[in-house]
């Protein structure tokens, strides 16, 4: 990890098309700008993390979904499990 000190006004950049500028400064808040080509992806860290976690918690839902259909499906008392109806036993 490399940590730098910048002032207001002083940039830092990444490779040949990112640069990374202190806009502003007041307290304890930094205000940086980001210049960037269009393809690159910029996010808030938070955001990231929130949207990552909603995604595991929405395939863990699918998941659950799928497997209380299947026990629909294949009926839950066993029954007349595997979808056989009286007819083929």
């Amino acid at each position: 990890m490399l940590v730098l000190s910048r002032k207001k006004g002083e940039s830092i950049k990444i490779g040949d098309d990112i640069e990374i500028f202190v806009s502003d400064i007041k307290g304890d808040k930094v205000r940086l700008g980001i210049s960037a080509p269009p393809d690159k992806k910029i996010t808030r860290t938070e955001f990231y993390l929130t949207v990552e976690n909603n995604k595991e918690a929405s395939d863990k839902v699918e998941l659950l979904k799928i497997f209380q259909l299947s026990r629909n499906l294949h009926g839950t008392d066993g029954e007349k499990g595997r979808g056989e109806s009286d007819e083929n036993r």
